[in-house]
């Protein structure tokens, strides 16, 4: 996390709570559709050779790591998404103002984590639906929280690799007065 003695806080991150908010419920109604649309019938070429929606079920994480298990992971992956959610929560409420793509990043995460979290605990899996192949190789079919989520892991490091945190280069600019 960034370091905060001294920097001005943003006031209420109710925004970023919001945007949040709207991944989650749009990942949840994409689900729904995908169920409605895909569970019993054939999948939807949207560009033929390499995007399709269909439907499957992961009971894993990420790339249906430890899928097959046994169930506790379930529970596992639950606590873990619960306990993170709960840290960001923390950390965009703490956010100085300055801060360009990181409460972007981590409300688009947290909408993710959330909207993940959702269909683990009430449903035991996570409903995925988009399917990038090309030729015989397939990329692991994802959801709306996923590309949430790696867009904003991605936004994420580009703004703690390139953007210089505003209140650090005060505290520099104050020290060599």
């Amino acid at each position: 996390m960034p370091n905060l003695a001294g920097a001005r806080l943003s006031g209420s991150p109710l925004r970023w709570y919001l945007l949040a908010l709207v991944v989650i419920l749009l990942d949840i109604a994409t689900k729904v559709w995908a169920v409605e649309q895909f569970m019993y019938g054939p999948a939807l070429q949207i560009i033929p050779g390499l995007l399709q929606f269909t439907y499957a079920e992961n009971y894993g994480a990420a790339f249906s790591f430890l899928a097959d298990a046994g169930g506790w992971q379930r529970w596992f992956f639950g606590a873990v998404a619960l306990i993170f959610s709960a840290v960001v929560i923390v950390w965009l409420k703490r956010l100085p103002a300055a801060k360009r793509w990181e409460p972007i990043a981590l409300a688009l995460i947290l909408g993710g984590a959330l909207g993940n979290l959702w269909d683990r605990v009430v449903l035991g899996y996570v409903r995925d639906f988009i399917s990038v192949y090309y030729g015989s190789w397939h990329f692991p079919v994802f959801n709306v929280a996923d590309m949430a989520i790696s867009v904003g892991a991605a936004m994420l490091v580009i703004e703690l690799l390139f953007f210089k945190d505003n209140s650090e280069q005060s505290d520099k600019n104050s020290a060599e007065v």
